[in-house]
């Protein structure tokens, strides 16, 4: 295997195991019925976190040192593109997911008792777009590099 290859196969491999934990931590917070699991689930996405911020760095430097080793990649509009909405979504991980996800955990160390309270709720479907949109993103940004249609 050529250095290149091996370069896509590490940038591959980020992806699925980013992008994978990504896209779970979102269902792990909906199954929670009371508070210590809300708390047992908020604590279990903290401690799974880890896997997509080293993801994404692994996807952003390998991305970037493809495009270094194979400089026509800079005049390809899929590529181009994939940088962009890689910011865009970095956008909603460093800064509106966190945000939300701080006040359901402020929420729950306020809250005594063992029912969830509707705050909880509330904040938590407030999330949901951005969730959304933050997988809508990678799976365009998935597609952008399978197909590569422009």
């Amino acid at each position: 295997m050529t250095f290149y290859g091996s370069i896509v196969l590490l940038h591959i491999l980020a992806a699925i195991v980013g992008l994978g934990a990504s896209f779970a931590m979102p269902v792990v917070t909906k199954f929670a019925k009371t508070t210590n699991q809300a708390r047992f689930a908020l604590q279990v996405n903290a401690n799974i976190e880890t896997l997509p911020k080293i993801g994404s760095l692994t996807l952003l430097a390998t991305g970037l040192l493809l495009g270094y080793l194979n400089t026509s990649l800079f005049s390809e509009f899929w590529y181009i593109s994939s940088l962009v909405i890689y910011v865009l979504a970095q956008v909603l991980v460093i800064g509106i997911i966190p945000k939300k996800q701080k006040q359901m955990s402020n929420i729950l160390n306020s809250h005594e008792g063992d029912d969830l309270p509707q705050s909880y709720r509330t904040v938590d479907r407030q999330l949901d777009p951005y969730i959304y949109s933050l997988h809508g993103l990678a799976v365009v940004i998935i597609i952008l590099m399978v197909v590569k249609p422009f």
